[in-house]
């Protein structure tokens, strides 16, 4: 049966109603997520032994596990969670042990991927889970029946659904689409072999959408790209291994916190990346005085460290030194960034290291249930000849930019084009974007503020005087004429 994506999208979106009220909505996708991807690496290895079979003519050589991408144990195969006896063995500990025997059989490819424990969760019955298991075995989600893009961008839908589901907390791990559409944009084009980082990946969205620009856009392989990215939440690093798995992009996401414990290393040196784009977590707490004498150097624009309570120049810096020679870096920040005064003094650091080269601001209340507003740095460490000494600032926040939605407002895609084509042209444009000497910037303390370069404020109507003359007139005419009704009634009445 052949399913459109609307189709897909309900059917997954549909596993939520399953399991409502057995658990948190906003833990949703620690259950949901997992039993979706077992069932897609179930249904891919069944077709694929099924097609091998056919032209080997042996079931058993079918099965042999270097002839597949993941490897599936045969007993705790879909069909063996269906037939279950639950008089026998509950639905919460055979998937319990279905996902730790698929993760030990590709220890490389799925290693931290199933960490759910669904015989911890004692509202997940045999009944609620045998409904859910149910559901999802409507459709056969192999990759050589269901489209690896549909299945990613359905699989992506379900996430941006979850994350919505948990208000603001959803925004640690999604950043929504139009914004990611826009970083990758500011970057493009690519080419085969560039290497692509989010230090703070979260759901893998960002990757993900690299990969698809290079191959939509530019008819590019994205299996010649290099994808990384590292995410301190074990379970949402498992949800961004599980992403570029489900998409068919071939990929490294790493656990730990990119500032305290870097795992792209190499020779006690930073991995450096041709991209970076990243959504960090905003104004929060970082380890300043364990990375007091950073090993990798990275936080050397200036001899005193970022306040220990707000990290993001300490972010900031550290995607700086994961550029290479030619590198580029995407990064949402939070205004705060571009004029908190005590900060000047990384400002300066990143202007004299000529490596800024636009500031995007954004609207407000672009993030699911946050109303901060943000902006994006384009950081550059080969800026065009052109462009030497010069920062690109845009005004994007105003309604010519974005929709209102019921909660939220979401960038539209005539606004991206504005933006993309303002930073590619290097336009100056009145009360949008212009292109500022660095010499400036400088006479106002190194502060950003967009507001300083680039007029924001709604132009004043344009008065006509004379009609504006005639229109008072007209009124001291009224006026008259009342005033003197009013001096007849009051005589009338005998009042003088």
């Amino acid at each position: 049966m052949s399913l459109t994506l609307d189709e897909l999208d309900r059917h997954l979106f549909d596993c939520a109603n399953k399991i409502h009220n057995a658990v948190d909505s906003t833990d949703y996708k620690d259950y949901i997520l997992p039993l979706v991807f077992y069932k897609v690496i179930n249904d891919t290895y069944q077709d694929e032994v099924s097609e091998l079979t056919e032209e080997l003519g042996d079931e058993k050589l079918a099965k042999d596990p270097d002839l597949h991408d993941i490897a599936m144990p045969e007993e705790y195969s879909w069909e063996k969670l269906r037939g279950l006896n639950t008089q026998e063995t509950n639905y919460d500990e055979f998937i319990n042990e279905a996902l730790n025997a698929i993760g030990d059989a590709n220890p490389e490819k799925l290693e931290g991927v199933f960490r759910a424990d669904y015989v911890s969760e004692d509202a997940l019955d045999n009944g609620r889970l045998g409904k859910l298991v149910e559901h999802l075995s409507t459709y056969n989600l192999s990759a050589k029946r269901v489209p690896p893009d549909m299945l990613g961008e359905a699989y992506m839908d379900l996430v941006r659904h979850f994350a919505e589901e948990e208000g603001k907390d959803g925004g640690e791990f999604f950043t929504p689409p139009e914004i990611v559409r826009l970083m990758v944009r500011l970057l493009a084009p690519f080419e085969d072999g560039d290497r692509f980082h989010d230090p703070t990946v979260g759901s893998g969205g960002m990757l993900v959408e690299a990969a698809h620009y290079f191959r939509d856009e530019q008819g590019g392989d994205p299996s010649r790209l290099v994808l990384t990215g590292q995410e301190l939440n074990p379970d949402i690093a498992a949800i961004a291994k599980m992403n570029l798995f489900i998409h068919g992009y071939n990929g490294a996401i790493e656990r730990e916190g990119s500032l305290r414990a870097p795992q792209f290393t190499e020779n006690g040196h930073l991995d450096t990346f041709d991209y970076v784009l990243a959504n960090f977590p905003f104004s929060q707490e970082w380890a300043k005085e364990e990375l007091q004498d950073d090993a990798y150097g990275r936080f050397d624009w200036h001899k005193k460290l970022p306040n220990k309570g707000r990290g993001d120049y300490a972010f900031i810096m550290h995607m700086a030194h994961q550029l290479n020679e030619t590198g580029q870096a995407a990064i949402v920040i939070p205004h705060g960034v571009l004029f908190r005064k005590y900060e000047a003094r990384y400002r300066k650091a990143m202007l004299k290291r000529n490596m800024l080269e636009a500031v995007v601001g954004l609207p407000e209340n672009l993030f699911q249930n946050n109303s901060i507003p943000s902006a994006i740095l384009v950081l550059n460490r080969d800026k065009p000849d052109e462009r030497e000494g010069e920062v690109l600032f845009v005004h994007a926040a105003d309604e010519a930019f974005y929709r209102e939605l019921s909660n939220q407002n979401e960038l539209t895609e005539e606004g991206l084009d504005h933006i993309t084509r303002n930073f590619n042209e290097w336009t100056t444009e009145e009360r949008v974007s212009r292109a500022v000497p660095i010499e400036e910037i400088r006479e106002n303390d190194y502060n950003l503020n967009i507001a300083l370069y680039v007029d924001t404020t709604e132009p004043e109507e344009p008065i006509d005087v004379a009609e504006e003359l005639t229109k008072l007139r007209e009124l001291q005419a009224e006026r008259n004429e009342i005033e003197s009704q009013l001096t007849e009634y009051m005589e009338a009445l005998g009042y003088e």
